[in-house]
Order: C-alpha cells, then structure tokens, then sequence
C-alpha cells in the first residue's frame, strides 16, 4: 500500500526509532507515547484490520506477540507488566489501518480500559 504509513516505515521509505527487526515484523517507539514504554509492533506485509487476517497469517500473528514479547524483556517490563493492545476499526481507536499492536508498560494500567 502506497500511502499506507507503516508500509512506508516496513520498506525503509520512512525513518523512525526502531526497537526491533526480524524477517516479517519490526518495531518502533510509539510517537503519541501513551506510556514509560510504547511501542508498535507491525507485520511488514501490509493487513489492513483485524478482520482481514486470513489462515496463511496465523504464524505471521505469532511472530507479533513473540516479538512483543522480547520487546518487553528488553524494556525490562517483563516481570512489573505490560499489556498489548490491537484495535479493529474506528470505534475500537483503529486509526492507521496496517494491523499492529501497542506494546504499553512501565506503568499500573486501570481495567477496564477507555
């Protein structure tokens, strides 16, 4: 996807703060900070929303959560806590649609959320 902005920072084509690189997935420090730790964990193949993962993706969404994962260790949020989020459309919060997840910690988070 052309205008599609994380396709743009999968392809290199826009530069930002990455925190982690594998093969399929990358990660970066969120912009819009929402807390000590937030980053955004995308697939480089561009899915739009949630709704649009198919079967052949199924190892592809794995590979998000393990990276989440290391990310958390090396952010040393691993044992306090963190909480991943993956919103679908706008009224969930959706708002650049390239599927991804926040990776949020450093902080006690409130249940429920928004």
């Amino acid at each position: 996807m052309a205008e599609c902005i994380f396709c743009k920072i999968a392809s290199g084509e826009i530069k930002t703060d990455l925190v982690y690189e594998g093969d399929e997935v990358l990660a970066f420090n969120d912009l819009n900070s929402q807390a000590p730790v937030h980053v955004i964990v995308i697939p480089k193949k561009h899915i739009p929303r949630i709704n649009d993962i198919e079967e052949e993706d199924k190892a592809l969404m794995g590979k998000l959560v393990l990276a989440a994962k290391k990310i958390a260790q090396e952010k040393k949020v691993e044992s306090s806590g963190f909480r991943l989020v993956m919103n679908c459309n706008e009224d969930a919060g959706q708002e650049i649609f390239h599927i991804h997840l926040h990776l949020l910690g450093g902080r006690q988070f409130k249940w429920p959320p928004g």
